[in-house]
């Protein structure tokens, strides 16, 4: 009796494991805008600018403004930038490499 309880218990969770893992990814078929023009802040010892972007946010485009990453010694910031896959697109984050 409590082994079937474990597997129901089981099983609903890989089931909402599984819907919660499609629906966090979103297939964006819409362009992003073309990228807005900032007055970047003069340079700052010890950080790197970070461009704004467009987000994709409740079904829409939203601009995010840029920001100061702190520097990483010995790593380089590479921006977050949107990628065509076919008809889809993709954000990829900014990171250090």
């Amino acid at each position: 009796m409590k082994s079937i309880y474990i597997a129901k218990a089981v099983t609903a969770a890989v089931v909402t494991l599984a819907a919660t893992a499609t629906f966090a990814q979103a297939v964006i078929v819409a362009p992003p805008p073309p990228p807005r023009v900032e007055v970047v802040p003069g340079p700052r010892p010890g950080a790197v600018w970070d461009p704004g972007h467009w987000a994709w946010r409740g079904g829409r485009y939203v601009w995010i403004g840029g920001h100061w990453q702190a520097v990483r010694p010995g790593y380089r910031w590479i921006p977050g930038h949107w990628v065509q896959r076919g008809p889809n697109w993709r954000w990829v984050p900014g990171h250090w490499a």
